[in-house]
């Protein structure tokens, strides 16, 4: 199977670096936008596997975003990464279809085991999706 190809959007920087590294290292092929608006336009120009996106972001929020996303790309499976891992902070975001919920504030290694799980998961529905088409 040929590397997935994963849009990961934050605007924090250090933070988007690090993750993009760690990405790579387990083999992932990996587009980076620091902004809303620029996901947008990555997903839909260059048609990533699975979107990584953070909720809150100046200009256009995740939420924001994902709605956009979602007109172009009803079914790429997206995990939102959140600062404020409660009901409240992903409020919008219900009904997107949002594969998973990774807290930013957990423990490092909790976030790596969850991010891992989740891209698991869109794996597997990635895989479902292409069997089921054929």
């Amino acid at each position: 199977m040929p590397k997935l190809t994963i849009l990961l959007a934050d605007d924090e920087k250090d933070f988007l670096t690090m993750l993009a590294m760690r990405l790579k290292a387990w083999g992932y092929e990996v587009i980076v936008a620091e902004e809303g608006a620029e996901a947008v336009r990555l997903v839909r120009d260059k048609k990533p596997d699975v979107v990584i996106i953070d909720y809150m972001m100046p200009e256009m929020d995740g939420v924001a975003a994902l709605r956009e996303i979602r007109k172009t790309n009803a079914d790429v499976p997206v995990i939102m990464l959140t600062a404020y891992p409660d009901k409240h902070s992903i409020k919008g975001a219900e009904t997107l279809d949002v594969l998973a919920y990774i807290p930013k504030v957990s423990a490092h290694s909790d976030t790596q085991a969850l991010l891992r799980s989740a891209l698991r998961m869109a794996e597997r529905a990635i895989g479902k999706g292409k069997a089921d088409s054929v």
